[in-house]
């Protein structure tokens, strides 16, 4: 007894069988190509779906790094505020220091030059009176 094999039989495996033969039903039935068509658009969906949570994933990452980056250079510049009005503090201090100062110095002056005066304007009355 002979069996006739096809040559691809051997070849096949039992998915590939079963797809051929919902390829064949599918082309001879109308509803069950509205369910191959129903099934791609579900894989297509799903598909698009996976992408955009990717990218909308990818965002959000983006944003919270982003958000860091800002409460990063938000905690620095309080921190050069702070240090720039201690440097301007202090500097008006010293300006206030050195202005004093030459003040000072400006009356010692001013009193040395009218002790002079005063001492110049005594010396002929003396030599007068003599």
């Amino acid at each position: 007894m002979s069996t006739l094999k096809s040559p691809e039989a051997p070849s096949d495996k039992p998915a590939e069988i079963e797809q051929k033969i919902s390829a064949v039903r599918r082309q001879s039935n109308p509803v069950l190509q509205a369910e191959d068509t129903g099934e791609k658009a579900s894989t297509l969906l799903l598909r698009f779906s996976v992408d955009s949570t990717r990218e909308i994933d990818r965002l959000i990452d983006s944003l919270k790094n982003l958000r860091e980056k800002l409460k990063s250079d938000g905690i620095r510049l309080q921190r050069d505020i702070v240090e720039y009005a201690s440097l301007s503090q202090s500097a008006v201090q010293l300006t206030k220091i050195v202005t004093d100062s030459m003040n000072n110095m400006k009356g010692m002056s001013e009193a040395a030059s009218a002790g002079t005066r005063v001492h110049e304007s005594i010396v002929p009355k003396l030599k007068d009176e003599r």
